[in-house]
């Protein structure tokens, strides 16, 4: 694996549009754009031949949810969290998850709550899909599996979850890797109309906030995921079975009523349940994150996000951005394994 010790200058052209289209964040001047600490780019690993699947999970109660998760790894090891997004599934951290747990590592990749396995516990509970939901998901996953503190990685939905963890319980996250750096969503700050190039790049999102849209997505979930996955990630030529595999996790009873919420809370179309409401105006003042971090970004993500500069002030402890090359998407923990498992390992490192 080849390493440059600089920024790639590529990666900032036309970063005020990409960040603006990933505006559902929140946003640095300038200045504080020039404060990336250390920023490498990396060549990715190839992608393996061989079909990486988890070959069993299991389920456990945790909050509200009786939740389903694969866990590699010796049972005294190191507790690594891994957190997949939308529309993914535990899968996307098959491989990376082999490589961390053949290091020492105890390796748990949950179900999101609307995904696989992970069911509610009550058909009373509302089937909400704002961010701090999903955090307190993990929390509660920690505490039911006795997890005191782990590191935590993400990428999408599972980034946003990991960085609240680590911002509004630092006492519970070791260290952070996340894809797209900081995306904990500001309500306020999505009242902001985008460019129209940037507001398309949301296209779905907007789909999702009418009746259309919810009834479309629950009649084409396959067909509509699969088009994500072609779209994010342009450049990975994954074959029917690999994306077959994952759409399984779709067939949840909840998965739609799941996505469609996620979407319209963020545009405040819904709200949210009281119980979060305390976490939620945390999270809207934009909390920093006192953990050490490395945060990834790959060089053919089609999906909106911002680029490093915008948000590189966030991360106050030891912190690296790293660009991996070589055509790699949105979904990088399953298109460069060992790039991401060697995110992990060395922020693990960085808290020794």
């Amino acid at each position: 694996m080849s390493e440059q010790h600089h920024i790639d200058r590529r990666r900032f052209i036309g970063a005020a549009a990409v960040t603006l289209a990933a505006g559902r964040l929140f946003m640095m001047d300038s200045a504080d754009a020039e404060t990336i600490k250390t920023s490498q780019t990396i060549n990715s690993d190839t992608i393996p031949e061989k079909i990486y699947s988890f070959a069993a999970t299991k389920q456990i109660n945790a909050g509200v949810l009786n939740v389903g998760y694969a866990e590699t790894g010796p049972a005294n090891g190191r507790p690594v969290i891994l957190l997949h997004g939308w529309p993914y599934d535990i899968d996307s951290y098959a491989k990376v998850s082999e490589l961390l747990a053949a290091k020492g590592y105890r390796v748990i990749v949950p179900y999101l709550r609307g995904h696989g396995t992970t069911t509610f516990l009550s058909a009373q509970t509302a089937r909400n899909g704002q961010q701090s939901a999903l955090a307190v998901d993990i929390i509660a996953l920690m505490d039911a599996l006795k997890i005191q503190k782990a590191i935590v990685g993400g990428f999408d939905w599972g980034a946003r979850t990991a960085d609240i963890i680590a911002a509004l319980w630092p006492e519970r996250c070791e260290a952070l890797v996340s894809v797209s750096g900081y995306l904990i969503v500001s309500q306020q700050a999505n009242k902001t109309p985008l460019p129209p190039k940037a507001e398309q790049l949301w296209w779905y999102q907007y789909y999702f906030a009418t009746e259309r849209g919810k009834i479309g997505y629950s009649q084409n979930t396959y067909e509509f995921n699969k088009f994500i996955w072609q779209t994010a990630s342009p450049q990975w030529h994954f074959d029917e079975a690999t994306y077959k595999r994952s759409a399984k996790a779709f067939d949840n009873p909840d998965h739609v009523a799941i996505v469609i919420d996620n979407y319209r809370w963020r545009l405040g179309l819904v709200k949210g349940e009281a119980k979060y409401d305390e976490l939620e105006k945390k999270l809207a003042t934009g909390p920093v994150i006192t953990v050490p971090a490395i945060t990834l970004e790959g060089d053919a993500n089609g999906a909106p996000h911002p680029e490093p500069p915008a948000y590189a002030t966030k991360f106050k402890a030891r912190y690296v951005h790293r660009n991996i090359i070589g055509g790699i998407g949105h979904n990088l923990p399953q298109e460069a394994p060992k790039a991401f498992a060697d995110a992990v390992i060395e922020v693990d490192s960085f808290t020794k």
